[in-house]
């Protein structure tokens, strides 16, 4: 008896130290500020459901850093979140060795752009986002501009002169609202650079991306798309171009004071929290002399899990219920008013913006996303820092030519 009573408390102790097992936690860290409010909501929820703590961090925007440089100092400090965002391969490169194979997954079947390395399945596609010039349709129709007419240089640079002229009585401060600074220059070496590697090409076509990264440039290209970025450039507000942050750039737009954005359809949180009511969707880029007939759409991010995470299978759960529960789906669609990637939901979000990315995207117009191509710290330090001397003025549009071309020349292996 006595090893019966020695037995029995071992035993209890046993099952109160498995029962009382410590709580569970993940971390996801990503580069959309802009969700940031809408995703804490949402990993609330989900928390309290499944009895794992969640904790959101958001990098880029305003922030002044950006989720690559952030995710080094994390790696540095051995502090590597569960979750987190990668924007393509260059990224993916950079961090493959953290990257769980996520082949197989229950969400690979309900989605086209999975990210795929080898065949295999790391990244899962946090939305699908596009971007052209973004327009302020009540303004450009008492300007007498046609929207639809803008689909090439000669086109812009027109109606940039006419609404410039009579920008006063139609209470704009600039055409445009443009950011260039170094803080906000993934405006200009990501986004507004992808004008010159894939406008006016069939989806997929990388032979511009291919030929610059071996350090072959097409001239003539490269001059047209100058000449757009200098457009650009010169209807700005200075001080939003040359200083400003993503709120003051957004802002502009959304108060009515500027007639066009260079911002994609993220921007529809903003949009709605500034109760921006006028009619907009987006025209192609203006950055080629011939006409062009669509605007970049592609899936923006992906997250990856760290394959060293203590919580893999929480992590693996919480991407997944963003596909399959109603409250996952209500959270992509309707709170963040995002795209979805998945087939299977059926919400569509309510912003103008991206109403208007899926109708380009229904007719099949629309053009990759090939900046990704180029490695971060040549976009960071080498590309940003053209744009934005060219920007402030610190250099003219020859030798932003004559910069961007040895720049493309110095990737030649």
């Amino acid at each position: 008896m006595k090893y019966i009573k020695v037995f029995v408390p071992i035993l209890l102790a046993l099952i109160v130290g498995a029962c009382a097992k410590p709580p569970q936690h993940i971390t996801l860290e990503q580069n959309k500020p802009e969700i940031d409010a809408a995703l804490k909501a949402y990993a609330d929820v989900w928390s309290k459901a499944n009895q794992i703590t969640v904790t959101i961090k958001s990098v880029g925007g305003s922030s002044g850093i950006d989720l690559g440089t952030q995710l080094k100092a994390d790696f540095a400090a051995g502090d590597m979140p569960d979750i987190f965002a990668i924007a393509g391969l260059e990224d993916y490169k950079q961090w493959s060795n953290l990257t769980l194979d996520l082949t197989g997954e229950k969400w690979i079947n309900d989605t086209s752009v999975p990210f795929k390395v080898d065949g295999k399945v790391y990244g899962f596609p946090v939305a699908v986002e596009g971007w052209g010039l973004a327009y302020n349709a009540d303004i450009l129709k008492k300007a007498g501009v046609d929207p639809l007419t803008l689909n090439n240089y000669a086109a812009y640079k027109a109606a940039f002169e006419k609404i410039d002229a009579i920008k006063a009585s139609l209470g704009l401060k600039s055409v445009v609202s443009m950011a260039a600074s170094i803080d906000m220059s993934w405006v200009t070496r990501d986004h507004n650079f992808n004008s010159l590697l894939s406008n006016g090409l069939p989806y997929g076509d990388k032979s511009v991306t291919n030929d610059l990264l071996a350090g072959k440039v097409d001239a003539k290209r490269l001059s047209e798309y100058a000449d757009w970025v200098e457009l650009l450039f010169k209807y700005a507000d200075k001080a939003v171009l040359t200083t400003g942050n993503y709120d003051a750039q957004v802002g502009a737009f959304a108060s009515g004071k500027a007639a066009f954005l260079h911002q994609g359809n993220w921007v529809d949180p903003n949009m709605a929290q500034a109760k921006a009511t006028f009619a907009m969707a987006f025209a192609p880029h203006g950055s080629m002399a011939q006409a062009t007939d669509g605007i970049f759409v592609a899936a923006p991010s992906f997250y990856v899990i760290n394959k060293n995470s203590k919580n893999i299978p929480a992590a693996k759960k919480f991407l997944t219920d963003l596909v399959y529960t109603d409250a996952g789906n209500k959270y992509m669609v309707v709170d963040a008013l995002m795209i979805p990637a998945y087939k299977n939901i059926t919400l569509s979000p309510a912003g103008q913006l991206s109403k208007s990315v899926q109708a380009w995207a229904a007719a099949g117009k629309i053009y990759s996303w090939n900046q990704y191509y180029f490695t971060q710290e040549f976009r960071e330090k080498t590309l940003a820092a053209i744009y934005n001397q060219f920007a402030t003025g610190a250099i003219n549009k020859a030798r932003f030519i004559d910069l961007m071309t040895k720049a493309f020349e110095s990737l030649k292996k």
